[in-house]
């Protein structure tokens, strides 16, 4: 299991990848696939075309990807459904006030550990995997392969499902197997049993912070 710092590397690492799968041009599946392919591709361009509009702005502030990122890429992920995921059986012991914390906490933590990825990002491509899955269980993984210049291919998937106003959202991300919400499940039980939800919560809002100034 991975510690607290490998994780985060993991992370922008992962954000990365998911930089370079929203740069990709269109991918042909069977019909019931191609709207959540759609969804990236369209979110991608429109955040190509931002970055291109304010690529001065961004020159002088770098923190102006933030408000892109949360704007423009985040809005296809389910930061609910994720940080219930995320907390496991802490979410049921967690109050509505403590929930509410921490998944706007953690959902600030994943929109400035991508942006930041965003800012070093190396142009990887990717291969998409023929899709294999079942839309009518709205549930579907979007499986690829990241081709690395002179290194082994890293597998990848995106988990989406379809929700109750029939929008296809993201929520989890694996790469080489590993799941960014498992991963993230493993060191926060790990915290709470140790310090209790609320100092886990003060300190994602501390990292948020020193990320923010």
């Amino acid at each position: 299991m991975m510690s607290g710092v490998q994780l985060m590397n993991k992370l922008v690492v992962t954000a990365a990848l998911l930089l370079s799968l929203f740069a990709m041009p269109a991918v042909v599946y069977a019909d019931e696939v191609v709207v959540p392919q759609r969804l990236v591709q369209d979110a991608t361009e429109k955040m190509l075309q931002s970055l291109k509009d304010n690529k001065e702005q961004l020159a002088e502030d770098s923190s102006i990807i933030y408000g892109l990122v949360q704007e423009i890429i985040m809005p296809n992920f389910d930061f609910d459904k994720m940080s219930k995921l995320a907390l496991g059986k802490n979410w049921r012991k967690a109050s509505a006030e403590q929930r509410v914390r921490f998944t706007e906490e953690f959902r600030l933590l994943l929109v400035r550990t991508y942006s930041t990825a965003m800012l070093e990002y190396s142009d990887e491509k990717i291969k998409f995997i023929p899709f294999r899955g079942n839309v009518a269980k709205k549930k579907v993984k979007v499986k690829m392969e990241i081709l690395q210049a002179g290194g082994p291919s890293i597998p990848m998937a995106l988990s989406m499902y379809l929700n109750k106003e029939n929008a296809w959202k993201v929520y989890d991300v694996k790469i080489d197997g590993i799941s960014l919400v498992t991963n993230y499940r493993s060191t926060f039980a790990k915290q709470i049993r140790i310090d209790g939800m609320d100092k886990l919560i003060e300190r994602l809002a501390s990292r948020n912070e020193k990320v923010k100034t």
